[in-house]
């Protein structure tokens, strides 16, 4: 595992990824998140449906920013961004991926300069965050493989921190949960970084979760 790893995944990056729970808040307003076991459900579903497309994707860039041979064949910068919005049928959930897409893009075009970078932002100025995320990886030297566990992480970390602000609920024990679901974090990337052809996994319950908290008048997250 390298340090710019660690940075990548790490929450302090300003990049916006706390202002988003990942649908936890409309699941907690639902009632279909309301403790640990409910909240264990919904981050593995999240993990094996969401968070395998985006680390399919992030692999892919990561990939094609490298001119890497290995499957699948490098894409543009256009072309990976079309395969990230065919799979994310949610109006909303696009809107908040390239959201922070951009957002992480910015931050790290002056953490990491690289051309790679430059390049991506006058293709596609507002990337789905995994487009966004493999090339950043790319720029700081994470290869392709742990770019699909940065993103896995992503996927989970940011609707479990949310959890714990919604319901109060004991970040030891959140935490202690996130660990019960490391070897599915590393199976999930594993998997994710080494498919030739690109994940695509849906996931209508956070579809619909994400239309639903698009609408609601009063909300604590973006998405």
């Amino acid at each position: 595992m390298s340090a710019a790893l660690l940075l990548l995944a790490d929450s302090r990056l300003p990049a916006g990824g706390h202002a988003h729970s990942g649908g936890a808040e409309q699941a907690v307003k639902t009632g279909a998140v309301h403790d640990l076991a409910s909240l264990r459900g919904f981050l593995a579903g999240r993990l094996h449906t969401a968070g395998l497309v985006a680390a399919g994707l992030t692999a892919a860039a990561c990939r094609s920013a490298g001119r890497s041979p290995t499957p699948p064949a490098p894409m543009t910068w256009a072309e990976l961004d079309a395969e990230a919005d065919a799979r994310t049928a949610s109006p909303a959930q696009r809107e908040a991926n390239r959201q922070q897409g951009r957002l992480l893009l910015r931050v790290a075009r002056r953490v990491w300069p690289s051309p790679v970078l430059e390049e991506l932002a006058l293709a596609v100025p507002n990337p789905h965050h995994p487009v966004a995320l493999g090339a950043v990886a790319h720029a700081a030297g994470v290869p392709p493989d742990e770019a699909a566990m940065a993103a896995a992480y992503h996927a989970v970390a940011g609707a479990a921190t949310a959890a714990v602000r919604l319901l109060g609920l004991d970040p030891v024990e959140v935490h202690r949960l996130l660990a019960g679901l490391a070897p599915d974090l590393d199976a999930v990337a594993e998997r994710a970084a080494a498919a030739e052809v690109l994940p695509a996994t849906s996931a209508p319950a956070l579809d619909l979760l994400a239309e639903r908290h698009a609408r609601a008048g009063l909300r604590l997250f973006v998405s």
